[in-house]
C-alpha cells in the first residue's frame, strides 16, 4: 500500500487527556503499527506526515470538512488512498463526520481508531484495524478450500446480500429509510463492495432495486467480461409475513435488471439462475445440546449445528443455523427460509450429500467463515452481514435525520429538513473512488 497518512483530531478544552506529548511519540506509535500491518502480510509503505486538528466540541463539521479536503487539494502531493483516523474518543459526532467527508465528500478511503486504544499498541486492536485496512483497499483476509464453497468455486455464481434500515423511533418526519446491498465479485468471496439507496421511511421492500442490482452485476461484468450464471441473494431485515413480497416484488426486480443488462441468448435460456433466502436473526429459539460431548464449553451446540426438522415448516424449505460459537450465554441461531430456488433443486448431488437441502446448509455455514473481520465463523452469513452493516454506515450519514427526535432540529452536511421536504438523495450517493470498496467494514 503506498501513499497513507494519518489525521489526528482532538476536542478544543480536552487537550490534557491526548495519549501522544508531541508528534515524535505520535510518529513512534504510527511506526509500531506499520510494523503490524507488514507482520499481517500487507505491503506497507511509510507513512505520510500527516495533520493534527482540534475541533469544536459541539459543532465539529467545519473542522473536519476543511481538514480531508485540504488532504484531497494539497500542490505539495498527491490525494491519500488511505486515511488513518485517530479519533479522541468514541464521539458519535465527529465519527459520523469522518464517514460522510471521507466516502461521500471527497472519496477517500479511511479507518478510524480511538486514540487511547491505539496508543497502547496492543497487538491485537492492530491485528483487527489491519484487517479493515486489507479489505478497504481490495485486499482478502481469509480464504477457502474450492471444495467447501461448492458451486461458488466455479466462478459463476454472484453472492448477493440485500438489507433496509429505517430511522429510529421518534426520529425525524422526513427521516427515509436506506436499503443496502452488497455482492461477490469473485469466487474467493473476499471483496463485497456495495451500493446505497435512500427510500421512503418505514418501507421494507427495496424501492430501486433494479437499479441496485444492475450496479452489482454491471461490476461483475467489468471484472469478469461477462455475468454470473447464477444468483444466491440472501435477504435479510424481512418478517414471516413478507415473505411473499419478496417473491412477488423484489424477484420481479431483480429479473428486470437482468433483462436489461444480459445477452438474449442467456434470458432465452433463464439465465441466471435464481435462488432467495431470506435471513431472520429476531426470533426465540434456541437449541441445547442433549450430551455433554456435543456441547462446547458454554454448553451450547457445537459450532455448525443445523436444525432443518421437528421445528421448522413441514410444507417449505427453512432451516436453522448456529454457525458461531458464542463467547458466553445461549448461542442465538440464525434462521434461513428459502423462498424461491432454481439453483440447487436443480443440480446433482454427491457424497457425502444426499439431498439439496444438505448442500445448501453446508455452503450457508462454510459462508460464514469468510467474514472479513473476524478469525472466525459469524453468527449469520457475511453478505446478510455486511449488507446490514453498509446500512449502518448509511446511518452515519444520515444522523441528522435518522437518529435525532422529531422535535430537534434535522441537519444533515449544513442542510436542513422540514415537513413534506424529500431527503436529497446524494447524502448517501458513494464518491466514485470509494464505490466499488468495502467502504462500510
Amino acid at each position: 500500500m503506498a501513499n497513507w497518512t494519518y489525521l489526528r483530531i482532538s476536542v478544543k478544552g480536552d487537550e490534557r487527556n491526548d495519549p501522544w506529548t508531541n508528534e515524535e511519540s505520535l510518529n513512534a506509535t504510527i511506526d509500531g503499527f506499520r510494523q503490524a500491518l507488514v507482520n499481517s502480510g500487507m505491503m506497507v509503505a511509510a507513512c505520510l506526515p500527516g495533520m493534527s486538528i482540534a475541533v469544536d466540541p459541539g459543532r465539529p463539521e467545519a473542522d473536519i470538512d476543511n481538514a480531508i479536503n485540504l488532504f484531497n487539494t494539497s500542490k505539495k502531493r498527491p490525494p491519500p488512498k488511505m486515511i488513518l483516523v485517530i479519533l479522541p474518543r468514541d464521539d458519535s459526532a465527529i465519527y459520523n463526520r469522518v464517514k460522510y467527508a471521507c466516502d461521500i465528500k471527497e472519496g477517500i478511503l479511511n479507518v478510524c481508531v480511538i486514540a487511547s486504544k491505539f496508543a497502547k499498541g496492543d497487538s491485537r486492536y492492530y491485528e483487527n484495524v489491519a484487517l479493515k485496512f486489507n479489505l478497504k483497499l481490495g485486499g482478502r483476509n481469509q480464504s477457502l478450500d474450492s471444495a467447501k464453497l461448492g458451486i461458488i468455486a466455479n466462478g459463476k455464481t454472484m453472492v448477493v446480500g440485500i438489507d433496509v434500515t429505517h430511522p429510529a423511533p421518534g426520529a425525524s418526519t422526513t427521516a427515509p429509510s436506506v436499503a443496502g446491498m452488497v455482492a461477490s465479485v469473485d469466487q474467493f468471496l473476499g471483496q463485497w463492495p456495495g451500493e446505497l439507496r435512500i427510500q421512503a421511511g418505514r418501507q421494507e421492500m427495496v424501492a430501486d432495486l433494479t437499479g441496485l442490482f444492475k450496479s452489482r452485476l454491471s461490476l461483475w461484468n467489468a471484472k469478469h467480461g461477462g455475468y454470473p450464471e447464477n444468483v444466491l441473494v440472501y435477504r435479510d431485515g424481512v418478517s414471516e409475513g413478507q415473505y411473499n413480497m419478496v417473491v412477488d416484488e423484489e424477484l420481479p426486480a431483480l429479473r428486470k435488471a437482468c433483462e436489461q443488462l444480459y445477452p438474449l441468448s442467456s434470458t432465452k435460456n433463464r439465465l441466471p439462475r435464481m435462488t432467495l433466502i431470506i435471513v431472520g436473526k429476531r426470533h426465540n429459539t434456541r437449541f441445547y445440546a442433549t450430551r455433554k460431548e456435543d456441547a462446547d464449553r458454554s454448553s451450547n451446540p457445537s459450532n455448525g449445528t443445523v436444525v432443518d426438522r421437528g421445528v421448522t415448516e413441514s410444507k417449505n424449505w427453512d432451516f436453522f443455523l448456529q454457525a458461531h460459537a458464542a463467547i458466553q450465554g445461549t448461542a442465538r441461531p440464525a434462521h434461513y427460509y428459502i423462498v424461491y430456488d432454481e439453483i440447487f433443486r436443480g443440480q446433482s448431488v454427491s457424497a457425502p450429500f444426499t439431498n439439496a437441502a444438505d448442500v445448501l446448509e453446508d455452503l450457508t455455514h462454510n459462508i460464514c467463515y469468510m467474514f472479513g473481520r473476524a478469525n472466525k465463523a459469524v453468527s449469520i452469513c457475511p453478505p446478510a452481514y455486511y449488507a446490514d452493516l453498509a446500512c449502518e454506515r448509511a446511518r452515519c450519514y444520515l444522523h441528522g435525520l435518522m437518529d435525532q427526535t422529531s422535535s430537534a432540529a434535522s441537519v444533515v452536511s449544513g442542510q436542513t429538513s422540514g415537513p413534506g421536504q424529500a431527503v436529497d438523495p446524494g447524502l448517501v450517493k458513494l464518491h466514485d473512488n470509494v464505490r466499488n470498496s468495502m467502504f462500510y467494514i
